[in-house]
């Protein structure tokens, strides 16, 4: 963390300005306009370890655990990580055009069903330790399966060719 850094612990206030940016006030009164909040861990640990970012990159408060950060500070870091992050959860795998990449997938997400392309299967990842995965399209969205044999049989069927 940089000199500048302020923990949720201390003294703080978190606001948007008239443009609809986040603005952090620190303890010694310093105000950073377009504060970016930047998840540490996403997908392992989506609620802990929050980073709070000005203009430059530099970091200017960070968040140990965003459940405990009090309102309407809370409410402001959810929604600017909400508009940033885009990340659909795969829920069933439907269909794929074929066995061979390039092939296009069917798939229900918690956005919908939807379709995608595949480039090759290097562009499905095993991430952590629980089972999940990362699946990258040919226009760079990243689909998330959280848990790939929680998946029901069809889906688990067509992903097991791929692995």
């Amino acid at each position: 963390m940089s000199e500048h850094t302020t923990s949720f612990a201390a003294s703080f206030t978190l606001e948007r300005n008239s443009f609809g940016k986040l603005v952090l006030t620190n303890a010694l009164g310093e105000r950073f306009e377009g504060v970016v909040p930047v998840r540490a861990f996403p997908i392992q640990s989506p609620e802990d370890g929050v980073s709070l970012v000005n203009l430059d990159g530099e970091e200017v408060g960070w968040v140990d655990a965003l459940a405990e950060v009090a309102q309407p500070a809370q409410t402001l870091i959810r929604e600017a990580l909400a508009t940033r992050e885009f990340m659909p959860v795969i829920l069933s795998i439907d269909a794929v055009t074929s066995f061979s990449t390039p092939c296009t997938w069917t798939v229900q997400t918690d956005r919908g069903k939807t379709e995608f392309v595949l480039r090759g299967d290097e562009d499905i990842r095993r991430i952590g330790k629980e089972h999940a995965l990362l699946i990258a399209d040919t226009h760079g969205i990243q689909y998330l399966v959280r848990d790939q044999f929680a998946l029901n049989a069809t889906s688990k069927k067509i992903l097991d060719r791929f692995m």
